[in-house]
C-alpha cells in the first residue's frame, strides 16, 4: 500500500493505456511513458540532499510526475499553495519544513508575477537537461517486472509520509499536515467501494494538488487504479471545462461549490451527459446549485465532507443513498462520533456536538508541532473542530465550524445559521459572509459582510422572522469581493480583518 509502488504496478498493468490527458500542454501520456518520466525525474531529484522537496506546479502531467519522481527518489513532496501569495507561501514552507529546493514552473511564476525565491528550480530546465542516456536507462528499467523496479528504489513503508500539505489558513496560520501512504490508500479503497469506480472511469482532474481534495481524488485515485486523468491547470476555466468533459466523455468530477457554479453557468445541456459521479466538497453546497444541475442537466450534485487531516473524505452522499443538505454517510473504514462540546461524552442521534473521526485516514500529525497534534488527536480520535449531528437514518449533517459559533451574552450562536438565513433574505447576486467582532456589552456581536449595498430595513425584517434577536447581524459592511482561498473556500480570517478595519475607520470618523 505504498502509493508510488501501486502506481508502478498499475503502470505495468495498463502500459499502453493513456494515463494523463494534459489539456494545458495538449499532450497525452500513456502509463508506460509516465513510468519512464517518473524514473528519470527520480534520478534528477535524488541529487538534492534534502529529505523534503517543495513542489509548486499547477495540476498537470508535470505536477503529477514531479510528485512521483520525488517519492521514487526517497524524498517527501511538500505541496505549496501558489494561489494566495506564492513567494510568501514558498518561504513559509521552507521555514516550516526545513528545506530549500522547490520545483516550480517558469511559466507559472511569470503568470503570477511571483518573485524568485531562493532554492527554486524550474521543471522546464530539468526536462531540457535530460540526456539520451538517461532516457534509455529509464526506458530499460521500466521494462523490468514491477517488483524489480520497486526493489531498486529507496525503501518505503505504508507509514512513511506521502506528502506534506498545509491547512487552508482561513482561520489561523497554516499547519503542516503529515499524510502517509496508509492514510491516502485507505481513503482510496473507500472511494472505490462507495462510488463503484474502476479503471474504466475517466476523471476530471481540475483541483490544485496543494489541496488535499485534489491531491488524492484527482491524482492518487486515478493513477493507482488505472483511470484516465484529464488535467486542467486552472479550475477557473469555466467555459473550457464543460467542453473538456463532453469531449473526453469524463465519468467523474469532484470540485468545490464555487467552481461548480461556474461550470453550471457556462455549460450547455448535454455537456455533462457522460458524468456518472458529480461530487462537491470543501464547502457547503447551496440548494440553488443542486437545483441548477438537476434542472439544466438532469444530474444529481452529491455532497461530501472531509478535512486535510483525514486524507480527505470522511463521508459522502451516494447515487443510491442521497439526502440533500446532509454530508452523507460515513465511509466503510471510518468511525465517527458526535460528542458534547462541554463534557466530551457521545450524544445520541439528533443531538448536535463536535465531530470526531477515527481510522486509517487520520493523519500522522502536524509536522514538528506536538502541542497542536495532541490538541487535535486523542486516543486515535481526530477532533475536526466541526459541529454536526447524525439523523435517525445515519446521515451526517454539518452544522458549521466550532470556531464559527460565538458566545453572545452567555449563549452559543451559530454564525453559519445566520449566514444561511441571510443568503435567503438578500437580493439575488449579493454575496455575504457573517463574522463576529468584539462588543463591550455582550462580548461579541454579529456583523454581515455583503458585496453590494442593500435595503437594510427590508432584509432585517425578513431575518427577524427566521432568527432570534441574539443571532441577528448588528451591522452590514460592504466589501467589493469576498476573499477566497485557492480551493474556492471563503477566507474568513481576511474578511474578519477587513470588517474590523472598516468598522474602526468608521468609528474614528465619528469621533473626529
Amino acid at each position: 500500500m505504498v502509493l508510488h509502488h501501486e502506481f508502478i504496478k498499475t503502470a505495468k498493468k495498463f502500459s499502453k493505456k493513456v494515463a494523463i490527458v494534459d489539456k494545458t500542454t495538449n499532450r497525452q501520456i500513456t502509463y508506460s511513458r509516465a513510468l519512464i518520466a517518473a524514473l528519470i525525474l527520480s534520478k534528477k531529484i535524488k541529487k538534492y540532499k534534502e529529505g523534503y522537496i517543495g513542489i509548486m506546479i499547477p495540476t498537470s502531467a508535470g505536477a503529477m510526475l514531479s510528485i512521483l519522481g520525488t517519492l521514487m527518489a526517497g524524498k517527501v513532496p511538500v505541496m505549496i499553495n501558489y494561489s494566495t501569495g506564492a513567494s510568501d507561501n514558498s518561504e513559509y514552507a521552507q521555514d516550516k519544513c526545513g528545506f530549500k529546493t522547490i520545483i516550480t514552473s517558469r511559466g507559472l511564476l511569470e503568470k503570477l508575477g511571483c518573485r524568485l525565491v531562493r532554492g527554486m528550480v524550474f521543471i522546464e530546465d530539468i526536462m531540457a537537461q535530460i540526456t539520451t542516456g538517461e532516457k534509455l536507462s529509464a526506458a530499460l528499467k521500466s521494462k523490468l517486472p514491477a517488483a524489480a523496479i520497486i526493489k531498486s528504489l529507496p525503501k518505503s513503508t505504508p507509514d512513511d509520509n506521502a506528502t506534506i500539505l498545509f491547512t487552508s489558513g482561513s482561520e489561523k496560520d497554516p499547519k503542516a499536515v503529515q499524510l502517509t501512504h496508509r492514510n491516502f490508500y485507505s481513503n482510496i479503497q473507500d472511494i472505490l467501494e462507495v462510488f463503484n469506480l474502476s479503471s474504466d472511469d475517466i476523471i476530471m482532474s481540475i483541483l490544485p494538488l496543494f489541496h488535499v481534495f485534489g491531491h488524492n481524488v484527482n491524482f492518487w485515485l486515478p493513477l493507482t487504479v488505472g483511470m484516465k486523468a484529464i488535467t486542467v491547470a486552472n479550475p477557473l476555466e469555466y467555459k473550457s471545462i464543460p467542453k473538456y468533459i463532453k469531449d473526453e466523455q469524463a465519468t467523474m468530477i469532484a470540485a468545490t461549490p464555487i467552481f461548480f457554479s461556474g461550470y453550471l453557468r457556462e455549460s450547455t445541456p448535454g455537456d455533462f451527459d457522460s458524468l456518472r459521479i458529480i461530487i462537491a466538497g470543501a464547502d457547503k453546497v447551496p440548494d440553488s446549485l443542486r437545483e441548477g444541475f438537476l434542472k439544466k442537466h438532469n444530474k444529481v450534485l452529491l455532497e461530501g465532507y472531509g478535512t486535510t487531516e483525514t486524507s480527505p473524505v470522511i463521508s459522502a452522499n451516494m447515487p443510491e443513498g442521497n439526502r440533500p443538505g446532509s454530508i452523507g454517510k460515513v465511509f466503510p473504514s471510518v468511525q465517527v462520533k458526535i460528542v458534547d462540546v462541554e463534557t466530551g461524552k457521545e450524544v445520541s442521534p439528533g443531538k448536535e456536538g463536535k465531530i470526531l473521526v477515527k481510522g486509517d485516514l487520520v493523519m500522522k500529525g502536524y509536522l514538528d508541532d506536538l502541542e497542536e497534534t495532541s490538541l487535535h488527536i486523542r486516543d486515535g480520535w481526530y477532533d475536526t473542530g466541526d459541529m454536526g449531528l447524525f439523523d435517525e437514518d445515519g446521515y451526517l449533517w454539518h452544522k458549521g465550524r466550532l470556531k464559527r459559533f460565538v458566545k453572545i451574552g452567555g449563549e452559543m450562536v451559530s454564525l453559519v445559521r445566520t449566514e444561511i438565513e441571510l443568503e435567503h433574505a438578500l437580493p439575488e447576486g449579493v454575496d455575504c459572509c457573517v463574522v463576529d467582532v468584539p462588543d463591550s456589552l455582550k462580548g461579541s456581536k454579529i456583523v454581515a459582510a455583503i458585496t453590494q449595498p442593500i435595503n437594510e430595513k427590508e432584509v432585517v425584517s425578513k431575518l427577524s422572522q427566521k432568527l432570534p434577536p441574539i443571532a441577528m447581524p448588528r451591522k452590514f459592511v460592504v466589501i467589493e469581493e469576498m476573499p477566497k482561498m485557492g480551493s474556492g473556500k471563503i477566507d474568513f480570517r481576511t474578511i474578519g480583518r477587513i470588517v474590523r478595519r472598516k468598522l474602526q475607520t468608521e468609528n474614528n470618523n465619528k469621533t473626529e
